[in-house]
C-alpha cells in the first residue's frame, strides 16, 4: 500500500521538524531504502522535503515554491487561510485551537506570493467581535509551531508596571479566553511555570534550541488560576444564588473561577488589589450574595452600600 505509506510519511514529517531515515523506517515498518523512495514520491507531488547529512541530520518538511496538491487552487487556498485566520482569532466559537493548528500547517507550505495575498485580505478586513486585544496571526502561528516543535522562544515582556524584560521560555500551550490570548511556558531563568499575555510580548524570536517536554499542569486551569487569583492582594470567595453556567455568561474565565455548589447556588472566586472594587463588581451581578472570604469584604460592601444610599437620597434644598 505505497500510497497509504506515503501519506503516513507526510503526517510524520508534519508532526515534528526533523526525522532520521532510521526513525522513519521504524515508524513505517519499512527499510531505509523504502523511506528514500517515498521521500522522492513526496517531492514529485510538490512537497518540499529537505535532507541534511551528517550527525543529527535527517528529513525535514520545508516551505515550498508552489502549493502541494491539496486540491486547492490559489483562490481556494487564500479563502481557506483567511477563514482560518479569522477563526483563530476567536470569531468562530469553539474552533480557535483547531483553526490555529490548520493555519500553521497551511502557512508552512504556502508560497510567499499567496502569503502576501492573505495578508492583504486580512489587513483590509474588519470583524465585529467583543472587546479585547487583537493578536497578529503571524505571532500565533510562530508560537503554535514552537509549542509543536518543542523549541525555546525569546521575547521582551512588559510587566504590570510597564517595564520590559527579556524572557526565555519553553512553550507548552496557548490558551484563548473571550478577550485575550495567553502562553503557558516554563520560564528558564526563573525555573518555574509562568503565564504570558501575547499582547505584552515584543520582539518574539523562535530559536532552534530544542528542549525535552516537562511534566506540566493543565494549561487551561493554570492560566485561569494565574489570571484570576494569583497576582492579587485579595482573594474573594462568595456564594451566588445562580448556577455556574448563568454566572459564566457574565463573568469571563480570566476574571474569576465559578463552580457549582448546591441548591441552586454557585461559588465565585476572584482576585483584586482593592476590596471596594471587588465588592462593587460582585454587587453589579445583581444576584443574592453571601460573602465567604475574606471578612473585610463585608466591610467594603457596607461602605459601598452607605455611599449608594447617600447617592440615592433626595437632594435637600
Amino acid at each position: 500500500m505505497t500510497t497509504e505509506r506515503v501519506l503516513r510519511l507526510l503526517a510524520l514529517l508534519q508532526r515534528r521538524p526533523s526525522w532520521t531515515a532510521t526513525e522513519l523506517a521504524a515508524e513505517l515498518g519499512v527499510t531505509d531504502r523504502s523511506v528514500r523512495r517515498d521521500v522522492e514520491r513526496l517531492r514529485t507531488l510538490g512537497y518540499p522535503v529537505h535532507a541534511t547529512a551528517g550527525v543529527g541530520g535527517g528529513y525535514q518538511l520545508g516551505a515550498g515554491t508552489r502549493l502541494p496538491p491539496l486540491l486547492f487552487d490559489d483562490e481556494e487556498a487564500i479563502a481557506t487561510a483567511v477563514s482560518l485566520r479569522l477563526a483563530s482569532g476567536g470569531t468562530v466559537a469553539g474552533t480557535g485551537e483547531a483553526a490555529l493548528s490548520a493555519l500553521a500547517k497551511l502557512d508552512q507550505v504556502m508560497p510567499p506570493r499567496l502569503r502576501a495575498e492573505v495578508r492583504a485580505v486580512h489587513g483590509a478586513t474588519d470583524t465585529l467581535v467583543g472587546p479585547g486585544v487583537e493578536i497578529d496571526a503571524e505571532l500565533l502561528v510562530s508560537l503554535a509551531r514552537a509549542c509543536r516543535d518543542a523549541v525555546r522562544v525569546r521575547f521582551r515582556y512588559a510587566g504590570r508596571g510597564g517595564e520590559e524584560r527579556e524572557r526565555t521560555v519553553e512553550p507548552v500551550r496557548m490558551v484563548a479566553t473571550r478577550h485575550r490570548w495567553y502562553l503557558m511556558a516554563f520560564d528558564v531563568d526563573r525555573d518555574d511555570w509562568r503565564t504570558f499575555r501575547l499582547d505584552r510580548m515584543r520582539d518574539v524570536a523562535v530559536t532552534t534550541w530544542r528542549f525535552r517536554p516537562r511534566e506540566h499542569p493543565d494549561p487551561a486551569a493554570y492560566v485561569q488560576h494565574s489570571t484570576s487569583e494569583a497576582p492579587y492582594r485579595h482573594l474573594a470567595r462568595v456564594r451566588l444564588r445562580a448556577t455556574a453556567a448563568q454566572v459564566r455568561e457574565r463573568v469571563p474565565p480570566q476574571v474569576a473561577k465559578v463552580e457549582d455548589a448546591e441548591d441552586g447556588w454557585c461559588t465565585l472566586t476572584a482576585g483584586g488589589n482593592d476590596l471596594h472594587w471587588l465588592a462593587m463588581h460582585i454587587a453589579a451581578l445583581d444576584l443574592e450574595t453571601e460573602v465567604l472570604d475574606p471578612p473585610e469584604l463585608r466591610e467594603a460592601a457596607q461602605r459601598l452600600a452607605q455611599r449608594l444610599t447617600a447617592m440615592a437620597a433626595p437632594k435637600t434644598s
